[in-house]
């Protein structure tokens, strides 16, 4: 395994890039379950010691999926899984559910699923409406004492929230999506997180796969790409989003690296407390991922960035309404 840098998300030590593997299972077109499985072993060999799942990717199939990888090689990474989106098979549409007692249940499930005796990093999804999120906090902490789960995570949760959170016990990590494109986090949540010492887990650190350089429009897209409904990639906001993207390719093209590389660099350089987990289910594109860990950005290619990508450039809301359910970032 090569040697990465790593960071810290609380008390857990991570390596400094993760991998998301949501991709792997659904959303993204079609899925090979033999080329995951090598993109697995490849980050591992790269690394990358960090892989992100959730129960309900795939509905259950990310988990197996990696519970096979661990079964055939061992669990020398961190895992990180989720609970608290609900969906049938085939089904965007979903339901949040926070009730401490499906809280085990899930956990329990995702522990057979893994194959594992003990979840690394345990999230939260999502947040349920009309629930206080004390009460799903109180059943996550049990969950540690029993020794069920190491640390626990939450995603898409506000400043308040995170403070209510942690209250009740520690929390390690909290992840929301963030990049070029999704600052949004930069303007309360950052500061609440470094308040209370939790880490920050940036997913979709390239704009689902936009800010690489490589969509440029919807035609070559699978029929089942989630991206099709996603409003940045309608025709109207991609055209407005491209040009933003064709400044940052140039950059990247001077700086001697992709375009991707250059949009990952800038998350990292964000903060030693931060990790994004770019999601692959090619090993090309994580190689060239894992190669942002050696692109240096100078005060001056923070702020010309800054100028190019400023908070609110891009063009369209993250998520349609109903992949909006349970976010409170």
């Amino acid at each position: 395994m090569a040697d990465m840098p790593k960071r810290k998300l609380g008390n857990l030590t991570v390596s400094a890039l993760g991998l998301g593997c949501m991709g792997m299972s659904e959303f993204y077109g079609a899925t090979e379950d033999s080329e995951s499985l090598n993109v697995l072993a490849a980050a591992r060999d790269l690394g990358v010691a960090f892989f992100d799942t959730a129960d309900t990717y795939g509905v259950g199939h990310n988990e197996e999926l990696i519970g096979r990888f661990i079964a055939g090689c061992g669990k020398d990474f961190k895992l990180a899984t989720k609970f608290g989106i609900v969906r049938k098979p085939g089904e965007y549409a979903r339901t949040i559910n926070n009730d401490p007692a499906y809280v085990r249940e899930a956990c329990e499930a995702s522990l057979r699923r893994l194959g594992v005796e003990q979840i690394d990093l345990y999230y939260m999804h999502r947040v349920e409406d009309g629930r206080p999120i004390e009460e799903p906090m109180e059943a996550l902490a049990g969950l540690v004492a029993e020794g069920k789960i190491a640390h626990i995570g939450l995603c898409e949760v506000s400043p308040e929230m995170l403070r209510r959170a942690c209250a009740v016990h520690p929390v390690s990590a909290l992840q929301s999506e963030y990049s070029l494109w999704t600052r949004g986090p930069e303007t309360d949540v950052l500061a609440a997180c470094r308040e209370l010492r939790v880490g920050f887990v940036p997913y979709s650190p390239l704009g689902r796969g936009f800010l690489t350089g490589a969509v440029s429009s919807l035609s070559g897209m699978d029929d089942k790409d989630f991206r099709r409904a996603n409003p940045r990639f309608s025709e109207e906001n991609m055209a407005v989003n491209l040009k933003l993207v064709a400044r940052v390719r140039e950059m990247a093209e001077e700086k001697g690296c992709s375009a991707a590389q250059l949009a990952l660099a800038w998350v990292l350089a964000q903060g030693e407390d931060i990790v994004p987990i770019p999601g692959t289910k090619r090993v090309k594109y994580l190689e060239d991922n894992v190669g942002a860990m050696d692109v240096d950005l100078t005060a001056q290619d923070l702020a010309r960035l800054d100028e190019i990508m400023p908070m609110g450039a891009a063009a369209g809301d993250r998520y349609h309404a109903e992949g909006m359910k349970g976010v409170h970032s």
